[in-house]
């Protein structure tokens, strides 16, 4: 028997998505109504009528950080013993010395400014988050620490699941047809690493497509139309790419 594909909608609050008897994976964008479920914000509704799953995919909104969280963040601020990072959430982010450097620090010898000054990228961790207080970042682990190169794109955080794609489809895309290294942060910060700067701005250019067009249905074929249109256009063809 064939499989039936999740049925998508786009809604707004206070719209009925369904009726009926549904398991909610996305409880903070749906409540349930008598019989009804009731979508809480603007997005993209899925309705799987052979597991009886629903979900939201929200369209508008703000970076509520979790823990664990992947995020892009700019130094604000250097103190004594911290850095103070905008990580696009209602709470500055704070970045202890010891955790960057992996040792004790010496505020009487030692300037944090010399290490990460204001301006400064940074690819962390949510390591803490407590709603009455700041998270807490961490930069131990693969990859993680001052971002020295590539091109940050910023777009709506809420959009970020439909850049990774359902199970990285999307994700794979990007970095399968453009040989570009694309990492997704869950704040809504983009770094994006080509060979080329042509392959660069084909990656920008696609990824904002997908921000843009995020509710429309077909999204991942169009994309990939979109990169081999441009690819052919700048002569990036037969997997021959261009150098700067």
């Amino acid at each position: 028997m064939e499989t039936q594909e999740p049925r998508r909608v786009l809604v707004v609050p206070g719209e009925a998505i369904v009726e009926g008897d549904y398991k909610i994976s996305t409880p903070n964008f749906i409540i349930k109504v008598g019989s009804k479920y009731i979508a809480t914000v603007v997005g993209l509704a899925q309705v799987n009528e052979e597991s009886k799953e629903l979900s939201l995919i929200p369209l508008e909104g703000c970076y509520v950080p979790q823990v664990d969280d992947l995020v892009i963040g700019y130094v604000m601020d250097v103190g004594v013993t911290s850095w103070e990072v905008d990580i696009r959430a209602p709470f500055t982010a704070t970045l202890y010395a010891v955790d960057f450097l992996g040792r004790p620090v010496n505020p009487a010898r030692e300037d944090l400014g010399d290490y990460l000054a204001v301006g400064d990228t940074i690819l962390a961790k949510v390591e803490v988050f407590e709603r009455n207080r700041g998270p807490i970042l961490t930069t131990k682990g693969k990859g993680l620490g001052k971002i020295v190169h590539g091109t940050v794109v910023e777009i709506s955080p809420v959009k970020v699941a439909r850049v990774i794609g359902r199970k990285g489809s999307m994700h794979q895309l990007l970095e399968g047809e453009t040989g570009c290294e694309v990492i997704v942060a869950r704040n809504g910060r983009i770094l994006v690493r080509c060979p080329n700067k042509e392959l660069e701005e084909i990656v920008i250019m696609a990824i904002l497509k997908i921000e843009r067009e995020a509710h429309i249905p077909g999204l991942t074929d169009r994309v990939k139309e979109f990169i081999i249109r441009e690819k052919v256009k700048r002569g990036l063809i037969g997997g021959e790419t261009k150098t700067d």
